[in-house]
């Protein structure tokens, strides 16, 4: 059933303004009816009337049956969400990291209030993910979702490589344009896919995994050297968030920058475009590609959930409710490409096998197998050391077999 909508907007930034540009150009039927912002002294595009700066003044009125929060207060937004659906109102929200923190918390409340809450706009930017993950791949076991999930660190990525700019000049470009969040290593530092991984989970396996217990390693550290390794060897570094199954009742996640070859599906994502990758039981293997991050592009992915909800639409969460028991577990080995200065820092790693170990007058790497759950006890200590990081992405038995140690100059 049609139902007219009269939203109240928390936001007016980036993505804000992008989506209320968007509902003006098409002339979609909803009424912004007052928009919540914080600063009083910052200059805005709008007459001041169409403000309020009193959040009480949106989440009370009566009139306004949905709620679109797109703040980058992570904290802010879940009061805002949780309080908005306990009134009776639908909820649209492009906050990921309110969302990974507080889902199943948030998924009971929609349950409980009847109301209905939707987020397409905080995965991928324009990529309709959620809303295929929700409904076509409703019943279909998958073997792994992945890709890139921020558009900021694969802007930086981009410029790096292609254009010979310095990692800094590279992110003060990507914040200018409105691509990096106010808070950089969120995006650098690969929370922002971490939060985005955990939310597709949900819609993927039908768990809910705490963002803490997520390994993510991020970009903040990629050097010259680097660079240079991947260039000889013929990859790209790209940010990739994954979850895959590790049997048929565990799968695991983790977030970190891997050596992508030519002929991977991946390989010619650039600037702030994302690219996912879901691999299915039977559609096999599909990908969707589209620009992650930009007012309009983001925009167009809250429009759509807007739209949703004139019609009453929500989330059914059908794996959850399956009867299928999936785990999450680290219990997992991967193959990493790890630059180092200092031999001590080795120490941090468990390493089950190493294959290729160069040391060199300005730089030192090695590729090695290591644990997933090493990696995850020793996430902040890795965050602070002058090291790199990435996979290979060549897949690895959860135990794999012992190998002599290598010592070599060469790519194995």
């Amino acid at each position: 059933m049609y139902k007219q909508l009269h939203i109240g907007l928390f936001g007016f930034g980036c993505v804000g303004q992008g989506l209320y540009d968007i509902i003006n150009k098409t002339a979609f039927e909803a009424e912004i009816v007052k928009i919540c912002v914080k600063d009083k002294q910052k200059s805005r595009s709008l007459p001041a009337h169409h403000f309020t700066f009193d959040k009480d003044e949106i989440l009370q009125n009566p009139q306004i049956n949905l709620i679109v929060e797109l703040i980058d207060d992570a904290d802010e937004a879940y009061r805002i969400v949780s309080t908005a659906l306990k009134n009776g109102k639908n909820v649209v929200t492009a906050n990921k990291k309110m969302l990974a923190e507080h889902l199943s918390e948030l998924i009971d409340l929609q349950r409980k209030y009847s109301t209905s809450l939707l987020y397409e706009a905080a995965c991928c930017g324009s990529i309709p993910i959620i809303r295929n993950l929700a409904e076509y791949y409703d019943n279909e076991w998958l073997n792994a979702v992945s890709g890139i999930f921020n558009g900021s660190s694969n802007y930086i990525l981009t410029k790096v490589f292609q254009e010979n700019q310095p990692y800094a000049e590279a992110l003060a470009q990507a914040q200018q344009l409105g691509f990096a969040e106010t808070n950089p290593i969120l995006d650098v530092g690969a929370f922002d896919p971490k939060y985005k991984l955990c939310i597709i989970t949900a819609q993927a396996y039908g768990i809910v995994v705490s963002p803490e217990a997520v390994f993510n390693y991020g970009i903040q550290t990629f050097a010259t050297a680097d660079l240079q390794f991947a260039r000889e060897k013929g990859f790209k570094v790209k940010l990739i968030a994954q979850a895959y199954k590790i049997n048929e009742e565990e799968i695991t996640l983790f977030v970190m920058p891997q050596l992508i070859p030519k002929e991977h599906y991946l390989y010619h994502v650039e600037n702030e475009y994302n690219g996912v990758i879901v691999e299915a039981a039977f559609s096999d293997k599909q990908v969707f590609l589209g620009k992650g991050a930009g007012g309009h592009p983001t925009g167009s992915a809250v429009l759509s959930d807007i739209s949703a909800c004139r019609y009453e639409y929500r989330y059914e969460y059908k794996k959850a409710t399956s009867g299928r028991h999936i785990r999450y577990s680290t219990n997992q080995w991967i193959e990493i490409y790890l630059r180092y200065t200092h031999e001590a820092d080795l120490q941090l790693f468990d390493f089950e096998t190493i294959s290729v170990k160069y040391q060199g007058t300005d730089t030192n790497y090695l590729i090695g197998v290591v644990s997933l759950t090493n990696l995850l006890e020793k996430r902040d200590i890795l965050a602070q050391k002058d090291i790199f990081l990435a996979n290979t992405g060549r897949k690895i038995a959860s135990q794999p077999a012992t190998v002599p140690q290598a010592q070599e100059t060469v790519w194995a």
